[in-house]
C-alpha cells in the first residue's frame, strides 16, 4: 500500500504562516500533542466501557523520548489508534475554508492559541518546530493495518504500510535547525512540567533511578540496589478532581506544595465544584500576602480537562482574587483559547460571579464559625476583603457584614459595631460621625496619645488599599468621616459645642503668631493661634485631611492626581494659647530667650511628625542641653 496526495488546504500559504507567526509560541507544539495522545487514550477508555474494544487495553500510557543525535523527537501512545483512511480524514484535511482570508486576517497574528483553536490546527503545530513529520499507526479496530503518514512541511504527503505492531499511534518530529533548542533535555522537562503536570494519563519522559530492595547481608542488614525504572512527569489524579469529603488538611496542603514548592503554608482553601449552568472544578488558596499586591499575582493556573492553558487569569478571575493561588479546570474554557474570547465568553462572567459568591460564603463562613480565628488572620486576609469591597459593588455588599476595622490597640469590629462603639464620643456638633485613624502609629503616637486622652478610638490603617478603603466607607457610611489623627488638633478633628476660652488677649496672640512665623519663616507652614485644653501640647504641626490624601493617592494614580502630588507639602502649625509654655514666651522681655522657646516648641512640634532632621535635628539637641 501506497499513496501520495496533496493536504487539502486550498493554498501554499498555511505552512509558512505557522513557522513564521506563531513563532514566539512554538513550544505550545508538544502540548497540544501530547494532548492529542491523551485524548486518544482516554477515547480507548471510552471504547472499551461501551463494550466496543474486544479484550483488556491495559493501563494508558504516553510517552515523551528524544534522539539528539537523529534529532528527533518521538510521541507515542497506546489509544484508540488510526487507520489509512482516518489519516487521510483527521490529518490531510484541515478544516477551514477561506483560505486566503486566513492568510490576510492573521499575517500580523501574535496569538498561536488564537489560530490553532480557530482552525483545528493543533497537529500542525509540529511543523512550527519540524522540517518533516512522521505518523506511525495501528488502530484498535479487528483486522486493521498499520498505516505510515510523511510529511515534510509542504502541501505534499505519503501514506504508506506503517512498522507499529501494537495498538496506538507514535509522532515523530524531525527538528529543524531554529529549534534545535528542544533537543535538550531540561527544555523538553520544562514545557512537560508546564503544560501536562496534571493530565489524566501517565506521561513518560526517560527513566530515573530508584532504589530498592535487595535481599540482605550475611549479618541480616537489609540490602538495595539501584534500578531504572520510568520517569512519569506527571500527576494524573489531582486532587481538585476528587471529592472534598476524601480529602484531608494534609492532602490540600500536600498539593500546595506541588504546585508552589517554596511558598508557606496558606491560611486556608476553597474547593470549586459545579456542573451547573457550567463546569469547573477546583481548588484555591489564600496565601499569607503580607500587604504585597504585586508580588504574588498570577499565581492561579487555568486547566482545560487538566491540560494547563495559562496563568493569566484577569478575565475569568475578579481582580481583587488575583492574589489568590491555586488551579481552575474548566472544559467549558477551550484549550486554545485566547484573550478575545475570555473577555468576550459568557461562561467566563458566569464563572468569575461564581467564583466571586463562593470567596465571600468562605470568608463568611469562618466569620460566624470561628471569629477569633477569622481575627487572627486578618491581617492577610484584610487585603482580600478591602480589594474585593473597593473593586465590585456586589463584593462589597456580602462582605460589609465581616469586613473588620482593626484599631491600634489591636481589637477588632465589624463596620456596625464599630458605628456603635464610637458613636457616643465621637459624634461631632454637626451630628456626624469621625471615625479617627493612624496610618503609621509609632510616628503619629503623640497624636494618638491626644486622642486617647479624650478617649477617642484611633483606628488602624496602614495597608497599601487603605487610602481607598477610607474613601469607599466615606461614600458608603452614612454622616461618616474618617480623619487621620494628625490631620488637625484633637479639638478641631471632632469639634464640639464647648469651645476653650484664651487666656491670651487679641494683641497678644497677634504677637505670638508674629513671633513664631518669624521663627519658621517658611512659606510652607502656616500659623495659627487657637485656644486649647493646657494639656495639648504647645505647638502642633498637622497637614490638612483632604490635601494629604490627595498626595497620597497621586503616587497611585494619574491625571488630576498628578497635580495634588506635583504641589509642595504645606502644613498648619497650631499655637496653643492656653499652654504654659506659650504664655512664658509672651511674658519673657529677653528676645534671645523668647526666640529660643519659640524655636524648642516649634521643634518639639516638628519631632513628633518626623519631620526634624539633619542640621535642625542636631542644633535642637544642642538647644536642648543648653536650656537645661
Amino acid at each position: 500500500m501506497q499513496e501520495k496526495g496533496t493536504i487539502s488546504i486550498h493554498t501554499e500559504n498555511i505552512f509558512p504562516i505557522i513557522k513564521k507567526f506563531l513563532y514566539s509560541d512554538n513550544e505550545i507544539f508538544l502540548r497540544e500533542l501530547v494532548s492529542n495522545a491523551v485524548d486518544a487514550c482516554q477515547k480507548l477508555k471510552r471504547l472499551s466501557s461501551l463494550g466496543e474494544v474486544k479484550g483488556e487495553i491495559g493501563e494508558p500510557r504516553v510517552s515523551v523520548s528524544l534522539d539528539k543525535e537523529a534529532k528527533t523527537i518521538t510521541i507515542s501512545d497506546n489509544g484508540i489508534g488510526m487507520t489509512a483512511e482516518e489519516i487521510k480524514k483527521y490529518i490531510n484535511q484541515v478544516a477551514f475554508s477561506g483560505a486566503t482570508e486566513f492568510v490576510e486576517k492573521f499575517k500580523d497574528a501574535k496569538d498561536a492559541n488564537e489560530i490553532i483553536g480557530k482552525f483545528g490546527l493543533g497537529f500542525y503545530s509540529a511543523f512550527m518546530v519540524a522540517d518533516k513529520v512522521v505518523i506511525d499507526t495501528l488502530s484498535y479496530q479487528d483486522g486493521a493495518e498499520a498505516a505510515r503518514w510523511e510529511c515534510d512541511g509542504s502541501t505534499s504527503f505519503e501514506i504508506s504500510e506503517g512498522t507499529r505492531t501494537d495498538r496506538g499511534t507514535t509522532i515523530t518530529l524531525y527538528i529543524n535547525d531554529d529549534a534545535q533548542e528542544f533537543l535538550e533535555e531540561a527544555r523538553i522537562e520544562t514545557i512537560l512540567n508546564k503544560y501536562c503536570q496534571f493530565l489524566p494519563v501517565p506521561i513518560q519522559f526517560g527513566t530515573k533511578t530508584e532504589h530498592v530492595p535487595d535481599g540482605e547481608d550475611a549479618e541480616g542488614k537489609p540490602q538495595f540496589k539501584e534500578v531504572a525504572v520510568d520517569n512519569i512527569i506527571n500527576n494524573s489524579t489531582p486532587i481538585w478532581n476528587k471529592p472534598p469529603a476524601e480529602l484531608k488538611d494534609e492532602d490540600y496542603l500536600n498539593f500546595y506544595k506541588e504546585l508552589y514548592p517554596f511558598s508557606e503554608e496558606p491560611l486556608f482553601w476553597i474547593h470549586l465544584n459545579v456542573d451547573y449552568p457550567f463546569n469547573l472544578t477546583g481548588v484555591l488558596y489564600f496565601p499569607k500576602v503580607k500587604n504585597e499586591l504585586e508580588l504574588q499575582r498570577n499565581k492561579i493556573k487555568l486547566f482545560s480537562r487538566q491540560v494547563f492553558i495559562t496563568d493569566e487569569v484577569k478575565d475569568i478571575v475578579p481582580e481583587f482574587l488575583m492574589l489568590l493561588h491555586g488551579v481552575i479546570d474548566s472544559p467549558d474554557i477551550p484549550l486554545n483559547v485566547s484573550r478575545s474570547f475570555l473577555q468576550a465568553d459568557g461562561n467566563v462572567k458566569k464563572i468569575n460571579s461564581y467564583i466571586t459568591k463562593k470567596v465571600a460564603e468562605k470568608l463568611n463562613d469562618m466569620f460566624k464559625n470561628d471569629r477569633k480565628g477569622f481575627e487572627e488572620k486578618w491581617k492577610d486576609i484584610g487585603l482580600f476583603v478591602k480589594y474585593g469591597m473597593v473593586s465590585e459593588e456586589k463584593f462589597y455588599d456580602k462582605a460589609k457584614d465581616f469586613a473588620l476595622l482593626a484599631n491600634v490597640k489591636n481589637e477588632y469590629f465589624t463596620l456596625a459595631e464599630y458605628a456603635e462603639k464610637v458613636a457616643p464620643n465621637q459624634t461631632d456638633k454637626s451630628e456626624e460621625l469621625v471615625y479617627l485613624y493612624s496610618g503609621n502609629p509609632g510616628l503619629q503616637n503623640t497624636f494618638i496619645q491626644s486622642a486617647t486622652k479624650k478617649d477617642y478610638d484611633v483606628l488602624l490603617m496602614d495597608g497599601p488599599l487603605d487610602n481607598h478603603f477610607i474613601s469607599q466607607l466615606e461614600n458608603k457610611l452614612e454622616k461618616t468621616r474618617l480623619k487621620r489623627v494628625d490631620a488637625d488638633v484633637v479639638d478641631k478633628l471632632i469639634e464640639k459645642e464647648h469651645q476653650y476660652e484664651s487666656v491670651l488677649t487679641e494683641e497678644q496672640s497677634n504677637n505670638v503668631k508674629a513671633i513664631f512665623e518669624k521663627t519658621i519663616n517658611n512659606s510652607t507652614m502656616s500659623v495659627e493661634v487657637a485656644a486649647m485644653s493646657p494639656e495639648d501640647l504647645p505647638v502642633t504641626i498637622t497637614m490638612d485631611e483632604f490635601m494629604r490624601r490627595m498626595k497620597d493617592m497621586s503616587k497611585m494614580g494619574g491625571g488630576m492626581m498628578n497635580f495634588y502630588g506635583s504641589l509642595p507639602d504645606s502644613y498648619k502649625v497650631s499655637v496653643n494659647s492656653n499652654n504654659k509654655l506659650i504664655q512664658k514666651i509672651v511674658e519673657t522681655n529677653d528676645e534671645t530667650q523668647k526666640e529660643q522657646l519659640t524655636r524648642q516648641a516649634f521643634d518639639l512640634a516638628l519631632l513628633s511628625q518626623g519631620l526634624l532632621t539633619g542640621e535642625a535635628l542636631t542644633a535642637f539637641v544642642q538647644r536642648s542641653v543648653s536650656l537645661m
